[in-house]
């Protein structure tokens, strides 16, 4: 199919295909830009849930994510449906024992970040994009056929109905459709892992601290909740996964127990389980004309440090800052020019987190005596290493300079 095939195409500016945190996030900040904007998304967002229900499924929201959820307005929603702060961070190793502690106050910064729900982030963003005039909400959706050329791209969704546009986001997770349909590379490496997700009760007070002990077989993370209840999550090979799985939760909990050193006291209680598959992805290319991939749709990462989806956001922040630029000389938004600027300020950031993550799971899943020597020495050694530590803190909580317009300090 040709532009011209399509006299009657809807037009858009931007249509985003997929519809989760980041993408809802690009739509929303773009809206801002006068930019009219599609949003296609095969499922809705969860609009309501029992009282005192946890989604299995949160994210460590960084400060630069806040600051770009903030100047885009679902901030304020999501504090109101509930973020959980966590002002220190605990990380030790389970061979030898040795530890290192982050304070937020170490910085004078209020918290490292906050846990939040992602159903809760990603209504708080719809809410936004359903209240603008210049955002069409296309969900329950599919895309039947896509084609993109250098003039407009064009997809024909299930239903018949067919959009033109300037420029194809593609925001639709590590299977991403728009990267296939671009026949875009990916190299990729499959962990052997999968995470264990849950919602437990603790004996003790969290202390809004998150907590990770590195175990050979895969991290564990307790993530302090509002209510005192924490979120883990526990990346175990997939033997050790499949054992896990298929326990009770009686002996669920005492395996939980012993693999986290009762650190929080005994664990009272846990809610369903869920899993999901590890992998290190990262796509070739960001960009192509007409054509941009944010999110999971161009990188994945271990979650270990929780990163995944604040890459995402800025992702969506540096998009952003490439339309501004194209925007502020009129020039066409979905030229590989403008597009080239927003590859250029994100696949080497995203790339060295990714090989930052990847070091970080093979060094702590090392069993090796010498290397399990090393790095007990280096955790005791960065403990007591104020500037290492407030570096890595202002890492972690986007305190950088050269972060995108909406990430930064005001």
């Amino acid at each position: 199919m040709t532009t011209s095939d399509t006299p009657s195409a809807a037009q858009h500016d931007i249509v985003v295909i997929g519809g989760g945190m980041v993408g809802a996030a690009l739509a929303c900040a773009a809206a801002q830009r006068g930019l009219d904007i599609a949003v296609i998304d095969g499922q809705p967002p969860q609009r309501v849930w029992p009282e005192g229900q946890v989604d299995l499924r949160v994210s460590a929201l960084s400060r630069a994510s806040q600051r770009i959820l903030e100047r885009i307005g679902a901030w304020p929603r999501i504090a109101e449906l509930g973020a959980s702060p966590y002002r220190e961070m605990v990380v030790w190793d389970a061979l030898g024992g040795a530890e290192i502690r982050f304070d937020s106050a170490e910085l004078g910064e209020p918290d490292l970040g906050h846990i939040v729900e992602n159903r809760v982030t990603r209504l708080a963003l719809w809410e936004q994009l359903e209240a603008a005039d210049n955002v069409a909400l296309l969900c329950p959706a599919s895309v039947e056929m896509l084609s993109i050329d250098e003039a407009a791209g064009i997809i024909r969704l299930s239903d018949g109905q067919t959009l033109r546009t300037r420029l194809v986001v593609g925001a639709d997770g590590r299977e991403s459709m728009v990267r296939q349909t671009l026949d875009i590379a990916v190299s990729a490496h499959d962990y052997d892992q999968r995470a264990i997700v849950a919602n437990v009760e603790v004996g003790h007070w969290h202390r809004e601290t998150a907590w990770q002990r590195f175990l050979p077989t895969g991290p564990l993370a307790f993530l302090p909740l509002a209510d005192g209840r924490c979120s883990i999550v526990w990346s175990a090979e997939e033997r050790r996964a499949d054992d896990l799985l298929g326990l009770d939760d009686a002996a669920f909990l005492a395996e939980l127990e012993q693999a986290f050193q009762q650190r929080l006291g005994p664990i009272l209680s846990t809610g369903p389980r869920a899993a999901f598959p590890l992998r290190r992805q990262h796509a070739a290319e960001y960009v192509r004309p007409r054509a941009a991939l944010i999110g999971d749709a161009a990188h994945t990462v271990h979650p270990l440090a929780g990163q995944g989806v604040n890459l995402g956001f800025l992702d969506a922040a540096a998009l952003i800052d490439a339309l501004d630029h194209a925007l502020s000389r009129k020039r066409d938004i979905g030229t590989l020019a403008t597009l080239r600027r927003y590859e250029r300020a994100r696949r080497g950031d995203n790339a060295a987190m990714l090989t930052a993550m990847d070091l970080f799971k093979r060094v702590f899943s090392n069993r090796i005596p010498p290397l399990v020597a090393g790095r007990n020495l280096g955790l005791a050694a960065a403990n007591h290493l104020a500037p290492v530590k407030h570096l890595f803190m202002r890492q972690a909580l986007g305190l950088g300079d050269d972060l995108p317009s909406l990430a930064r300090a005001a």
